[in-house]
């Protein structure tokens, strides 16, 4: 019995990237993209016509744009959410704030290239939400220096967990530190396997019991606790 290939709508006002991204996603043998607009109108009937697993949008398209075709396809509130992978030019944080809390399951650049467009779509049908690493750097990196901890309270919740152990006391192993390090740089699984002489699943693993033991829903969260913490540290 074989998998059934991810299905994949391509919303572009400019039919070259459509055509580019069509070639990069349909030369996966675990992809197909089954439709494409043009603008966010068409895309949004589109996608409710057809039922795509992920939806790939620019932000700037005639009609309603990428941040509004999110909300509508995955936002709170929707019956049956459709995966959206926000792919743009643009990498204004008021923009990468809007996609995320509009429940985009992604945010990449088109600079990026292939290889993390086709990892970001593994991660959305994955439940995961991966980020360009430029954008998760210069978010994530802005917490190297949290504010003082306030006084003890009653009330107050729990500080956040040591480098080397999560909630519960599990500790993290010096492997899992070495891999929640570079998901704090915004590496793919493909890269930090490359760096470390790994295959790309043991990563996958090892991410899979760091969310566990920290409580995390997704590498963000992971790399978001590896800068408030001082695991991670910026690139020489």
């Amino acid at each position: 019995m074989t998998n059934t290939p991810t299905r994949i709508v391509l919303a572009d006002d400019q039919d070259d990237i459509r055509s580019g991204f069509r070639l990069v996603l349909d030369s996966q043998p675990d992809m197909t993209v089954v439709g494409e607009a043009a603008d966010g109108n068409g895309a949004l009937e589109l996608a409710r016509r057809l039922r795509p697993d992920v939806v790939l949008a620019d932000i700037r398209m005639p009609g309603i744009d990428g941040l509004e075709l999110t909300r509508l396809l995955a936002g709170p509130g929707v019956a049956h959410p459709t995966r959206v992978i926000v792919v743009t030019t643009f990498d204004l944080d008021d923009y990468v704030h809007t996609a995320l809390r509009n429940g985009a399951g992604g945010f990449l650049l088109k600079r990026s290239g292939p290889t993390l467009l086709i990892e970001g779509v593994r991660a959305a049908m994955a439940g995961d939400a991966l980020i360009s690493p430029q954008i998760t750097v210069r978010l994530l990196s802005r917490l190297t220096t949290p504010p003082p901890p306030p006084l003890p309270s009653p009330l107050s919740p729990p500080p956040l967990p040591s480098p080397a152990a999560g909630p519960g006391a599990d500790p993290l192993t010096h492997r899992e530190q070495d891999i929640v390090r570079l998901v704090a740089r915004g590496w793919t699984n493909s890269r930090i396997a490359d760096e470390l002489f790994i295959s790309p699943g043991t990563v996958k693993t090892h991410i899979a019991n760091v969310q566990t033991k920290l409580g995390t829903a997704n590498r963000v969260g992971i790399a978001a606790w590896a800068w408030q913490t001082g695991l991670a540290v910026p690139e020489p």
